[in-house]
């Protein structure tokens, strides 16, 4: 079991990305997926995740109302939609598999793999 995520970058405050999360050899949609990320100093923050069966989704409060998770099972992917990016969003983030499939945010994961590094900044 490997997920890899993809799509970070250099933006602008106020400004938007899309992560993707694929897996290889399994099937994304068997599994809570959470995204989480680390900044450097910082501990490692959940900032969302989506149940296996995408009827719970949880998001930390600082991003709330701009970030927003999805699933597309037939491309086997999540997506972390990532609008009116702050200066305290920067970090390298993940994807992984939900220990607890999505029952709240408890920083728990199974499978991850790299991240991806978002940078903000004008």
């Amino acid at each position: 079991v490997q997920l890899q995520a993809y799509g970070g970058g250099l933006v602008q405050p106020g400004g938007s990305l899309r992560l993707s999360c694929t897996g290889s050899g399994f099937t994304l949609a068997d599994y809570g997926i959470g995204w989480f990320r680390q900044a450097p100093g910082k501990e490692r923050e959940e900032v969302t995740c989506i149940s296996s069966s995408a009827d719970r989704k949880y998001y930390v409060d600082s991003v709330e109302g701009r970030f927003t998770i999805s699933r597309d099972v037939a491309k086997n992917m999540v997506y972390l939609q990532m609008n009116n990016l702050k200066p305290e969003d920067p970090a390298v983030y993940h994807c992984a598999t939900e220990v607890l499939d999505c029952r709240g945010l408890h920083n728990a994961f199974g499978s991850r793999g790299q991240g991806t590094l978002v940078t903000v900044s004008s």
